[in-house]
């Protein structure tokens, strides 16, 4: 099988192609800087420096991984950016990646998929969003906006693609232990809740691309907590999240 990963050079994408290489898979991974990839002896891993923002150049990442002839048989998003804008301000530039990346890289994703599983009348295709996707309030933050914008985003792709036999399945995981989440958090994760580790959600992630799922969320506990918290009106689910990112931010 061939297995495409945008953004499998670190964190969860590159556990996700360890996942598929020790089940013999072909395994291709791109990013923006190839020297996150940790050092590895895999043959049948192919790297490649590409940027979501750039479709040309993700598509030709893809056509170049494939063998003449051979199907694509699973393309996973795992590219994202943060940046807390709730009890704070962001630059410009903090924005304009956020939106870059989140909105326009998983169209850019979900376009290139299409384009090379169509012909093919099957094919996986996942997508990384987030578990705060799932809230809905006016002064939700910038990332969770572009979060939930993803989920919808494939659930218009997993509506369009369906009659040609290609599967869109939404992961939208709390809080991983990554390397990234700890340089975000200055390396102390105390303050965030069910956080579960790389290769549990590594597991949990290929299982749902697995049995072709539409949407998981994980952890239960954190799934829970945000379904309760997204029952609550708009002004007191506000004041909830402000307060929450302003201890967050030790304030």
């Amino acid at each position: 099988m061939n297995v495409f990963i945008a953004g499998g050079t670190s964190g969860i994408g590159y556990s996700l192609a360890e996942h598929y290489l020790s089940k013999g898979y072909r395994v291709g991974i791109c990013g923006r800087d190839l020297n996150k990839i940790p050092d590895h002896n895999f043959v049948n891993l192919k790297a490649f420096k590409a940027d979501v923002y750039q479709i040309d150049d993700l598509l030709q990442a893809v056509q170049a991984f494939l063998p003449e002839n051979e199907d694509l048989d699973i393309f996973i998003n795992c590219t994202g950016s943060y940046a807390e804008d709730v009890a704070g301000q962001i630059s410009y530039e903090e924005a304009e990646e956020m939106l870059s990346t989140n909105i326009l890289g998983t169209a850019h994703c979900f376009e290139v998929a299409r384009r090379v599983m169509k012909g093919q009348l099957t094919g996986r295709i996942a997508v990384i969003a987030s578990v705060s996707g799932i809230l809905e309030y006016e002064n939700s933050s910038l990332y969770t906006k572009t979060k939930r914008s993803v989920i919808q985003m494939a659930d218009a792709y997993r509506r369009g693609l369906k009659p040609f036999g290609i599967s869109v399945t939404t992961i939208a995981p709390g809080y991983v232990d990554t390397a990234k989440l700890r340089d975000l958090n200055n390396n102390d994760l105390s303050k965030k809740p069910f956080v579960i580790d790389v290769k549990t959600a590594t597991t949990l992630i290929a299982d749902a691309i697995e049995k072709q799922k539409k949407l998981i969320i994980f952890p239960s506990k954190m799934k829970w907590m945000m379904k309760s918290l997204a029952v609550l009106p708009s002004s007191l689910l506000n004041l909830i999240m402000f307060r929450k990112a302003k201890w967050m931010k030790n304030e």
